[in-house]
Protein backbone atom coordinates (compact mmCIF):
# COMPACT_ATOMS: atom_id res chain seq x y z
CA UNK A 1 0.00 0.00 0.00
CA UNK A 2 2.91 2.32 0.62
CA UNK A 3 3.84 2.06 -3.07
CA UNK A 4 0.44 3.45 -4.13
CA UNK A 5 0.42 6.28 -1.64
CA UNK A 6 3.97 7.34 -2.35
CA UNK A 7 3.57 7.20 -6.13
CA UNK A 8 -0.04 8.42 -6.29
CA UNK A 9 0.85 11.55 -8.23
CA UNK A 10 2.93 9.65 -10.78
CA UNK A 11 0.13 7.13 -11.36
CA UNK A 12 -2.45 9.91 -11.85
CA UNK A 13 -0.16 11.72 -14.34
CA UNK A 14 0.48 8.44 -16.16
CA UNK A 15 -3.24 7.70 -16.50
CA UNK A 16 -3.91 11.28 -17.66
CA UNK A 17 -1.15 11.06 -20.29
CA UNK A 18 -2.51 7.70 -21.50
CA UNK A 19 -6.00 9.22 -21.86
CA UNK A 20 -4.58 12.18 -23.81
CA UNK A 21 -2.69 9.83 -26.14
CA UNK A 22 -5.84 7.73 -26.70
CA UNK A 23 -7.81 10.90 -27.46
CA UNK A 24 -5.17 12.06 -29.96
CA UNK A 25 -5.09 8.64 -31.66
CA UNK A 26 -8.88 8.63 -31.87
CA UNK A 27 -8.87 12.10 -33.44
CA UNK A 28 -6.11 11.03 -35.83
CA UNK A 29 -8.13 8.00 -36.93
CA UNK A 30 -11.21 10.18 -37.41
CA UNK A 31 -9.16 12.61 -39.49
CA UNK A 32 -7.71 9.77 -41.59
CA UNK A 33 -11.16 8.29 -42.11
CA UNK A 34 -12.58 11.66 -43.11
CA UNK A 35 -9.61 12.51 -45.34
CA UNK A 36 -9.31 9.10 -47.03
CA UNK A 37 -12.88 7.94 -46.92
CA UNK A 38 -12.93 6.14 -50.29
CA UNK A 39 -9.77 4.10 -49.60
CA UNK A 40 -11.06 3.11 -46.17
CA UNK A 41 -14.38 1.87 -47.53
CA UNK A 42 -12.63 0.02 -50.37
CA UNK A 43 -10.33 -1.65 -47.84
CA UNK A 44 -13.27 -2.67 -45.64
CA UNK A 45 -15.12 -4.12 -48.64
CA UNK A 46 -11.96 -6.03 -49.65
CA UNK A 47 -11.65 -7.50 -46.16
CA UNK A 48 -15.33 -8.51 -46.12
CA UNK A 49 -15.11 -10.23 -49.53
CA UNK A 50 -11.88 -11.97 -48.58
CA UNK A 51 -13.52 -13.37 -45.46
CA UNK A 52 -16.56 -14.39 -47.53
CA UNK A 53 -14.28 -16.15 -50.06
CA UNK A 54 -12.47 -18.08 -47.35
CA UNK A 55 -15.77 -19.11 -45.75
CA UNK A 56 -17.20 -20.21 -49.11
CA UNK A 57 -14.07 -22.21 -49.97
CA UNK A 58 -14.25 -24.03 -46.65
CA UNK A 59 -17.95 -24.70 -47.17
CA UNK A 60 -17.42 -26.10 -50.68
CA UNK A 61 -14.56 -28.37 -49.61
CA UNK A 62 -16.77 -30.34 -47.27
CA UNK A 63 -18.16 -33.48 -48.92
CA UNK A 64 -21.84 -33.29 -49.71
CA UNK A 65 -22.24 -37.05 -49.94
CA UNK A 66 -23.29 -38.71 -46.75
CA UNK A 67 -22.65 -42.41 -46.43
CA UNK A 68 -25.78 -44.30 -45.53
CA UNK A 69 -25.60 -47.96 -44.61
CA UNK A 70 -28.66 -49.91 -45.66
CA UNK A 71 -29.23 -53.36 -44.31
CA UNK A 72 -31.30 -55.57 -46.56
CA UNK A 73 -32.33 -59.15 -46.09
CA UNK A 74 -30.97 -61.40 -48.81
CA UNK A 75 -32.63 -64.70 -49.51
CA UNK A 76 -30.13 -67.50 -50.07
CA UNK A 77 -31.80 -70.50 -51.59
CA UNK A 78 -30.29 -73.94 -51.35
CA UNK A 79 -29.73 -75.08 -54.95
CA UNK A 80 -30.09 -78.74 -54.00
CA UNK A 81 -33.56 -78.18 -52.52
CA UNK A 82 -34.73 -75.65 -55.13
CA UNK A 83 -38.25 -76.24 -56.48
CA UNK A 84 -39.32 -74.23 -59.52
CA UNK A 85 -42.60 -72.39 -58.96
CA UNK A 86 -44.61 -73.38 -62.04
CA UNK A 87 -47.64 -71.43 -60.86
CA UNK A 88 -45.70 -68.12 -60.93
CA UNK A 89 -44.24 -68.92 -64.35
CA UNK A 90 -47.76 -69.37 -65.72
CA UNK A 91 -49.07 -66.31 -63.87
CA UNK A 92 -46.29 -64.11 -65.28
CA UNK A 93 -46.52 -65.85 -68.67
CA UNK A 94 -42.71 -66.30 -68.86
CA UNK A 95 -41.39 -68.38 -71.75
CA UNK A 96 -38.62 -70.95 -71.29
CA UNK A 97 -36.17 -68.66 -73.10
CA UNK A 98 -37.08 -65.71 -70.88
CA UNK A 99 -36.55 -67.94 -67.82
CA UNK A 100 -33.12 -68.94 -69.19
CA UNK A 101 -32.22 -65.27 -69.72
CA UNK A 102 -33.35 -64.48 -66.17
CA UNK A 103 -31.19 -67.30 -64.78
CA UNK A 104 -28.15 -66.01 -66.67
CA UNK A 105 -28.89 -62.48 -65.41
CA UNK A 106 -28.81 -63.90 -61.89
CA UNK A 107 -25.36 -65.34 -62.61
CA UNK A 108 -24.21 -61.81 -63.37
CA UNK A 109 -23.68 -62.14 -67.12
CA UNK A 110 -23.96 -59.16 -69.43
CA UNK A 111 -26.34 -59.09 -72.40
CA UNK A 112 -23.45 -59.88 -74.76
CA UNK A 113 -22.37 -62.86 -72.64
CA UNK A 114 -25.97 -64.13 -72.46
CA UNK A 115 -26.27 -63.82 -76.24
CA UNK A 116 -23.10 -65.83 -76.85
CA UNK A 117 -24.04 -68.52 -74.30
CA UNK A 118 -27.57 -69.00 -75.76
CA UNK A 119 -26.47 -68.51 -79.40
CA UNK A 120 -28.77 -65.51 -79.83
CA UNK A 121 -28.28 -62.03 -81.21
CA UNK A 122 -27.74 -59.16 -78.80
CA UNK A 123 -31.03 -57.54 -79.88
CA UNK A 124 -32.93 -60.75 -79.10
CA UNK A 125 -31.48 -60.84 -75.58
CA UNK A 126 -32.42 -57.18 -75.11
CA UNK A 127 -35.95 -57.96 -76.28
CA UNK A 128 -36.22 -60.88 -73.85
CA UNK A 129 -34.88 -58.67 -71.04
CA UNK A 130 -37.43 -55.96 -71.82
CA UNK A 131 -40.24 -58.53 -71.81
CA UNK A 132 -39.02 -59.94 -68.48
CA UNK A 133 -38.95 -56.44 -66.96
CA UNK A 134 -42.45 -55.72 -68.25
CA UNK A 135 -43.94 -59.02 -67.07
CA UNK A 136 -42.29 -58.81 -63.64
CA UNK A 137 -43.07 -55.07 -63.37
CA UNK A 138 -39.46 -54.05 -62.62
CA UNK A 139 -37.09 -51.50 -64.11
CA UNK A 140 -33.61 -53.00 -63.57
CA UNK A 141 -31.84 -56.36 -63.80
CA UNK A 142 -31.15 -56.45 -60.07
CA UNK A 143 -34.83 -55.97 -59.34
CA UNK A 144 -35.75 -58.74 -61.79
CA UNK A 145 -33.29 -61.15 -60.16
CA UNK A 146 -34.54 -60.22 -56.68
CA UNK A 147 -38.20 -60.77 -57.65
CA UNK A 148 -37.27 -63.99 -59.47
CA UNK A 149 -35.62 -65.37 -56.33
CA UNK A 150 -38.52 -64.33 -54.11
CA UNK A 151 -41.00 -66.04 -56.45
CA UNK A 152 -38.79 -69.17 -56.71
CA UNK A 153 -38.26 -68.73 -60.43
CA UNK A 154 -34.49 -68.95 -60.10
CA UNK A 155 -32.32 -70.53 -57.38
Amino acid sequence: MSFLTSNKQIIIYGIALAMIILLLKWLEIRYILADQQMETYAGLIAVIFTALGVWLALKLRKPKVETVIVEKQILLADRANFVLNEHEIKRLNLSKRELEVLQLMAEGLSNQEIASRLFLSLNTVKTHSAQIFEKMEVKRRTQAVDVGKKLSLIP
